[in-house]
C-alpha cells in the first residue's frame, strides 16, 4: 500500500519546526523515528498534507543528567537509550523496557520522544513514564509547558499536545536505588503488548515504603491503580500480600478485548504479571540494599 498524497518538509531548528507547526497547524504531521507513523500513512489510517520530517533538527539528542532527573532529548534513538550507561545505572525501569519495544531494527530508528507523542496504550515507554511520574517537556512559539503523564496522554493516540506544540524532551528521576521490573505478555517478541506492567518499589529493611504500578494493554492509556500500591505499601511483601495484590489488580482493571485476547484474559494476565515483578523488583531492591552495605 502506498501512502496519500503530502508535501513534505525537513526543518533544521526547533524554531523552524514550531514555524512550521503554527503554520500548517493540524493539516501537518511530525515524523521522527516513523516507526509508528510510516504504517498508518501506508495503510492511509492518516492522510495529512504536511510531513514534518524532524531528522534534521539539531540539539534534540542527548542524555543529560540534571538535579536528580535524567533527561532524555525527543530524537534520541531507543537503541541509544538502551545503550546508554546512565540509563541503566539511573533509569533501571527504563532500561528494563527498552529491550521489550519491538525488534532491534526498529529501536534503531524509533525515537523516545516519538513513542511518548505517539501514546499507543499497549506501548511500553508511556507505561514507564506513568509508573516514574516522568514529565515531558512541550515547546510552541508561545512558551513551554512541563506535563506529567496524566495530564499528557488522553486517550488512544492522543494527548495534551496541541497542533502548533513539539515534545522536546523526556524527563524520568533517577531511580538507581530502587527496585524495579517490567514484564509483559505478546504474542511474539517484538510485538506490542497484549499486557504489561512496570513496577518500582522502595523498602525500608523488609518493608514495602513505595510502591508503584503502571500497566500497558488495559485501558485507553497507561493505567496505575491506586489501591493495588497502596495493598503493598507499609507491608512486608509476603505470598498473603502477592495475592491480595493481584486480587485487586483482577477487580479494579476494566480492559477491551479484541481479536488479540478477551477482556477476561487480559484481567488475570494483568494480575499475575503484577504479582510476578512485584516480587522481582523486591528482591532487586533487596539486592541493592546488601551491595550498599
Amino acid at each position: 500500500m502506498k501512502p496519500a498524497p503530502f508535501q513534505y518538509v525537513a526543518p533544521e531548528s526547533v524554531e523552524e519546526t514550531l514555524a512550521l507547526l503554527r503554520a500548517y497547524g493540524t493539516d501537518g504531521k511530525l515524523l521522527a523515528g516513523g516507526q509508528s507513523l510510516v504504517p498508518l500513512l501506508n495503510m492511509r489510517l492518516a492522510r495529512p498534507s504536511v510531513i514534518i520530517d524532524l531528522n534534521r533538527v539539531r540539539g534534540l539528542d542527548y542524555i543529560r543528567q540534571e538535579n536528580g532527573e535524567i533527561a532524555i532529548g525527543a530524537m534520541t534513538r531507543q537503541r541509544a537509550a538502551e545503550r546508554s550507561a546512565v540509563v541503566a545505572r539511573r533509569l533501571p525501569l527504563l532500561a528494563d523496557a527498552l529491550p521489550l519495544v519491538g525488534h532491534l531494527q526498529i529501536r534503531t530508528r524509533g525515537t523516545v520522544g516519538g513513542s511518548i507523542a505517539h501514546a499507543d496504550p499497549s506501548a511500553e515507554l508511556p507505561a514507564v513514564l506513568a509508573a516514574l511520574d516522568g514529565t515531558v517537556i512541550v515547546k510552541s512559539s508561545g512558551g513551554t509547558r512541563r506535563l506529567g503523564a496524566r495530564e499528557f496522554f488522553i486517550s488512544y493516540l492522543t494527548t495534551a499536545l496541541r497542533p502548533d506544540e513539539l515534545l522536546v524532551e523526556v524527563r524520568f528521576p533517577a531511580h538507581e536505588r530502587h527496585g524495579t521490573a517490567f514484564l509483559e505478555v505478546a504474542r511474539r517478541h517484538g510485538d506490542y503488548a497484549l499486557v504489561g506492567v512496570g513496577v518500582l518499589v522502595t523498602l525500608a529493611g523488609d518493608i514495602c515504603a513505595q510502591a508503584r504500578l503502571a500497566f500497558t494493554g488495559v485501558g485507553p492509556v497507561p493505567v496505575r491503580i491506586p489501591d493495588a500500591e497502596a495493598v503493598v505499601t507499609g507491608k512486608a511483601v509476603t505470598d498473603g500480600t502477592l495475592a491480595q495484590l493481584q486480587k485487586v489488580v483482577t477487580h479494579q482493571i476494566d480492559p477491551t478485548g479484541d481479536i488479540h485476547a478477551s477482556a477476561e484474559y487480559r484481567k488475570e494476565v494483568a494480575g499475575v504479571l503484577a504479582q510476578r515483578a512485584l516480587r522481582m523488583a523486591v528482591e532487586r531492591a533487596k539486592m541493592k540494599q546488601t551491595g550498599m552495605r
